[in-house]
């Protein structure tokens, strides 16, 4: 199966695409990740990106696309994957359309109110990426990881402030897609407003006829 986890941040896109990752057996390809890694690395490209995430504005549309298309190159994607954070636009979608035949795209609906209320209490571990929040889902240790014993932090993105800039910027460049793929009758609307056990019950029924 060929994916798109389609939402506003604080959705659970990234969570959600785990659970069907491991799942399926197909990998989980994130842009966000990647491009964290260059950060982490402090690559020419990662200082770059970090800036401009630190704005909470999109990385553009050219550089995205060539690392998501050189990502899908690799042996792990040949028999399908979940594309979580990508496309972000609709050029970004026209040009995914050149290379790549999607079977569904999977539209995480959420009220702005609640993605603030996740987003402002999320918790990341600096080593391997878990997820956590400080209310719905604490690690049993305060600001330790319960997979690795790593460090957990906030990331400035997370920010009330940032947070808002990133709904906007979500609205007015993102939300867009929801008519394109709806137009190719690519969409699946999820209700992502619900646990995650139950989120991922209604991805699994919408993904039923693929198998």
């Amino acid at each position: 199966m060929k994916l798109i986890f389609l939402g506003p941040p604080g959705a659970g896109k990234g969570t959600l695409a785990g659970l069907v990752s491991r799942g399926h057996g197909i990998p989980q390809i994130s842009t966000g990740d990647m491009f964290r890694e260059a950060i982490k690395n402090e690559t020419a490209l990662g200082k770059k990106v970090k800036e401009i995430l630190g704005r909470g504005d999109l990385v553009p549309d050219e550089l995205t696309v060539d690392l998501v298309k050189e990502r899908l190159s690799q042996a792990d994607a040949a028999k399908g994957y979940i594309l979580d954070g990508f496309p972000r636009t609709i050029p970004q979608a026209e040009e995914l359309q050149k290379f790549q035949d999607l079977d569904a795209v999977i539209n995480f609906a959420i009220d702005d109110d609640l993605v603030v209320k996740r987003l402002s209490g999320r918790e990341i571990c600096k080593n391997c990426g878990a997820i956590y929040h400080v209310t719905n889902m604490p690690s049993k240790t305060k600001g330790v990881c319960d997979k690795c014993g790593g460090p957990l932090y906030t990331r400035p993105d997370d920010s009330l402030e940032s947070i808002t800039n990133r709904l906007d910027v979500y609205r007015r460049q993102t939300e867009p897609l929801i008519d394109f793929y709806r137009r190719k009758e690519l969409l699946r609307d999820i209700d992502s407003s619900k646990s995650p056990e139950d989120t991922h019950r209604q991805i699994e029924k919408a993904l039923a006829s693929y198998r």
